[in-house]
């Protein structure tokens, strides 16, 4: 019998937890589906995002689990600060995606944050520096060069969120703007 990889159980432990998330944690948890339809428009429903993360976790979970792998038995050092330097670059890029908003909202605004967190551009700065800081960050340290590139790509998927979330639903708030 083949043992089992370090890749081949995160793998395992992704697809198991998505799954859980999307099949058991989801439904107990919102009252509303993906989608809600309400007085004549579509809303996002309270289990859209959480869902979205679910798949993602899904998709992550297999690429693990079919990737070509060496013989990787146990995590190494080498695996640990990799684990390590994304969770920094992750609570790095939530702390400015937090925090941008107010900040900025404070120097240049005319009001309190919680007021503005709705209107543009406010409700996109922390999303924007936030979100596009990780992205780039997270594809320079995987590519270990910064480039253009990283930077563009952090910019059209940060855009690409943007339209996917933001822009077809009047009541939804970007991250953090709903905790604001």
């Amino acid at each position: 019998m083949r043992k089992l990889s370090a890749s081949t159980a995160l793998g395992v432990g992704c697809i198991a937890f998505a799954l859980i998330l999307a099949f058991i944690w989801i439904p107990l948890d919102t009252e509303t589906w993906l989608v809600e339809r309400k007085r004549g428009r579509y809303i996002a429903g309270d289990s859209l995002a959480p869902t979205l993360a679910a798949g993602f976790i899904l998709i992550a979970g297999l690429m693990l689990l079919f990737e070509r792998q060496a013989s990787d038995y146990r995590p190494t050092r080498y695996n640990l600060a990799f684990i390590g330097t994304i969770s920094t670059i992750g609570i790095v890029g939530i702390l400015l995606m937090r925090w941008a908003g107010p900040i900025a909202a404070s120097m240049f605004g005319d009001g309190e944050y919680r007021l503005l967190r709705d209107t543009a551009p406010w409700k996109y700065i922390g999303f924007v520096l936030g979100g596009g800081t990780m992205i780039f960050c997270i594809v320079s340290f995987v590519e270990q060069r910064v480039t253009w590139r990283a930077l563009w790509i952090a910019l059209v998927a940060v855009v690409a969120i943007i339209a996917m979330y933001d822009l077809p639903f009047d009541d939804v708030l970007l991250p953090p703007n709903g905790d604001v």
